[in-house]
């Protein structure tokens, strides 16, 4: 073995390692040692050591890093979402070897026959059902991180206040009141609101909701002047009045009346409706002007929706605070163009926020594999999903040769490998020194907080904070001047406390 190819290796092993179990992680270092002393061997001729084909740990390795890269982004890297669930298509050796193999594209599962042979799919469900074998969440929890203690990054020395661990299931959106209270969306379909003093009550009368697939209750905003008029907006999943099965994106407005909603009204519906349970999107966020942007993904018809003007689908929207429409859309006098689109194509966008300075929207979506972006948006400006894209399919194969083409607009960031972003905020004011003005991302994938250090409109460099700290759903700035982050696996609110 080369040296360069043992250092790919051990690159490759630092992100898998730390989720091996410990008879695992003793294995693999015998491996290791092999391979160290063949490395240094000089006689060319010495007799290489023949390892029994049928032994299981060299393959681990593999199905490890298999798992790292395409599983990992959704299921979490430390196999989270398995642990004590209602296995959908069933959890038995032969069927989740015909999940891997086939998929089920229509809830977000890839099919990964044409990408792995079929003792790597069966050495990929050895390896989930080894690792999952006899874990709970409780054990899951017990492996997190310690959030205690001073934390120093490039530019800045903070701490981390938990103010509270026991948001169930999915965490998603997260807004704070003027009083200090936090609302947490949870994408099974419950908003909770959390007390100053960390205490989680949950607020009744909501939307009809379905949680199915990537859907369910997701971002949370309120308005601009709740103050006066105790508005508060959610986007969800809501099934077709004529037909349960298909579903789709579409935004509710309330008032909020302590923990209850009231004068609950529908205001925007992302048409058509889809029996698909993926890339609902979706992010709300008000302009300086007051108003509304609503995120919409291309619910995984990726040739169909997203270059096309006379659906909702794959698009950013622009409303007023009633659901009624600007004039001043940018295809608002466009002849069989849906009027509320501000831009359009756009994949699964998760993440929106306002430049503090500019008043600029800002967009950050999930690529396929690789190709993850973040865009400066701009009335009428065509992002370029799918046509262009510095991504791939999940099988590894290419659906566009293209990455910029005359009219569409190349993203201000992307990254190749993916890091599933999910929620993202500028931070605001001085309280936290030099990292004013940075765009802070959640990383789903790799369970970290991503800071694109900006200068103007430019990206002059990066810093990951708080590795493993979970799979980061969202980021807020909130209006105490405090930035804020909600995690899954446990479901945490936790503010940044810079040191001063």
């Amino acid at each position: 073995m080369l040296p360069c190819q043992f250092h790919e290796i051990m690159v490759n092993l630092q992100y898998s390692y730390r989720w091996l179990k410990p008879n695992t992680k003793f294995v693999l270092f015998g491996l290791l040692y092999i391979m160290m002393c063949c490395t240094s061997s000089e006689d060319s001729e010495s007799p290489v050591e023949v390892i029994d084909p049928v032994d299981d740990t060299v393959d681990l390795v593999g199905a490890a890093l298999n798992y790292r890269n395409h599983c990992g982004g959704c299921h979490g890297q430390n196999m989270s979402s398995f642990v004590e669930r209602e296995w959908t298509y069933g959890n038995s050796f032969e069927e989740m070897v015909q999940s891997i193999t086939n998929g089920y594209p229509d809830n977000g599962m890839p099919a990964y026959g044409a990408t792995f042979s079929e003792q790597e799919i069966q050495e990929l469900t050895d390896y989930i059902l080894s690792e999952i074998d006899g874990k709970t969440k409780a054990m899951l929890e017990e492996e997190n991180p310690d959030l205690s203690g001073l934390i120093s990054s490039d530019d800045l020395t903070f701490r981390l206040e938990t103010i509270t661990d026991e948001i169930p299931g999915v965490p998603w959106g997260i807004a704070q009141l003027p009083n200090g209270e936090i609302l947490v969306t949870e994408r099974g379909g419950s908003l909770f609101l959390v007390r100053n003093d960390g205490q989680l009550v949950e607020v009744t009368n909501l939307p009809d909701i379905v949680s199915e697939g990537q859907g369910g209750l997701l971002d949370v905003v309120i308005h601009p002047n709740f103050e006066n008029n105790s508005l508060v907006y959610l986007s969800y999943s809501r099934a077709n009045p004529n037909n349960s099965s298909e579903l789709t994106t579409a935004v509710a407005r309330a008032v909020l009346n302590g923990n209850s909603l009231s004068q609950v009204e529908t205001i925007f519906t992302a048409l058509p409706y889809l029996n698909s349970g993926l890339h609902y999107g979706s992010r709300l966020l008000f302009d300086t002007d007051g108003y509304l942007y609503v995120s919409v993904g291309d619910r995984g018809q990726r040739d169909v929706y997203p270059q096309a003007l006379d659906n909702y689908l794959g698009k950013i929207h622009r409303i007023q605070d009633d659901g009624q429409i600007p004039t001043d859309n940018p295809f608002y006098n466009t002849q069989g163009a849906v009027n509320s689109i501000f831009t359009y194509g756009t994949r699964n966008p998760q993440g929106m926020s306002l430049h503090p300075e500019t008043g600029a929207v800002w967009e950050g979506e999930h690529g396929p594999q690789g190709g993850d972006e973040i865009n400066l948006l701009e009335a009428g400006n065509n992002n370029g999903w799918p046509v262009i894209s510095y991504g791939l399919n999940y099988d590894g194969t290419s659906f566009t040769d293209l990455t910029a083409l005359e009219g569409m607009e190349q993203p201000v960031h992307y990254w190749t490998p993916s890091i599933a972003p999910c929620g993202m905020t500028f931070v605001s004011g001085n309280f936290y020194g030099n990292w004013r003005n940075d765009l802070f991302v959640g990383s789903l994938k790799f369970e970290y907080l991503h800071r694109l250090k900006m200068n103007g409109n430019a990206v002059v460099g990066h810093e990951t904070l708080l590795e493993g700290i979970g799979r980061v759903r969202d980021a807020h700035m909130g209006s105490d001047g405090y930035l804020y982050i909600v995690v899954e696996g446990p479901g945490r609110l936790i503010r940044l406390v810079p040191e001063q």
